[in-house]
């Protein structure tokens, strides 16, 4: 199996596909090809949630804003998982869920058909090879080499001091839902009571339809994290959040009006 991961849209993907087809006969799964366009660490955050759900596979992931650079091309070896993709740091959050030491080879993107489109011209004969050939074979005749100072892309760490925490929005969902760096657990204290979302008195609930619609609401999403929704709306236009915001949780008693 060769999953496939891009910010590509359409129609960039089928040509991928094309080209792992005339190498392989492996059963192809999109993932996703809407991530967030030219933002790896986004990238990261949901292949992190989603990648660690699948049976054994190579997992073919292009987000890469410094194509045609000298980024360099990764190969991960995790568990029985295989990633191929730019050395950017969106594959390493994912191979550290997926194996407790992944390892890493790395090289340059030798001889390209384009400098604008190596998801098609270099990492879908990657991902194909491995698929076929395995990895050690694809390694050495690729000239790769095992490294350790891969690209990371970092995800902040939030502050909280007792009951407040100021966290920041790491990514929204196409439903709306602004995903904090902020752990689930913080809200424990808040069980079916009320937060203050910067300033503004939210509902903490465990469902979304906990609230009425249109209202909006703070609770734990399927990652984790606190998640600021809005029943049956968009939470990041609700709370007028964007991924990078910062976001301020405490008591309803902090409240100053």
């Amino acid at each position: 199996m060769i999953t496939l991961a891009s910010d590509f849209g359409s129609p960039y993907p089928a040509a991928m596909k094309g080209v792992i087809l005339s190498r392989t006969d492996a059963r192809l799964v999109d993932v996703a090809h809407d991530l967030p366009r030219q933002d790896p660490r986004a990238g990261a955050f949901w292949l992190r949630e989603v990648l660690p759900y699948f049976p054994s596979a190579v997992h073919l992931v292009v987000v890469d804003p410094g194509v045609g650079t000298d980024r360099r091309v990764l190969i991960v070896e995790a568990g029985d998982h295989r990633l191929v993709g730019p050395d950017n740091g969106i594959l390493v959050p994912v191979a550290e869920r997926l194996a407790a030491d992944p390892t890493y080879y790395a090289g340059s993107a030798t001889d390209p058909a384009s400098s604008t489109f190596h998801g098609r011209d270099v990492f879908a004969p990657l991902a194909a090879d491995i698929q076929d050939s395995g990895l050690e074979s694809t390694v050495e005749r690729e000239g790769l080499t095992p490294v350790e100072d891969v690209t990371r892309v970092e995800f902040p760490t939030p502050t909280i001091e007792g009951p407040e925490a100021i966290g920041e929005v790491l990514v929204v969902d196409d439903f709306g839902n602004a995903i904090t760096n902020v752990p689930g657990s913080f809200l424990n204290g808040y069980s079916r009571d009320a937060i203050l979302v910067d300033g503004r008195q939210t509902p903490v609930a465990r469902t979304y339809a906990e609230v009425p619609p249109t209202e909006r609401v703070a609770t734990v999403g399927s990652h984790g994290n606190v998640e600021l929704a809005v029943n049956r709306g968009r939470g990041d236009r609700a709370f007028d959040l964007e991924p990078g915001d910062p976001v301020y949780l405490a008591p309803v008693e902090n409240a100053t009006d």
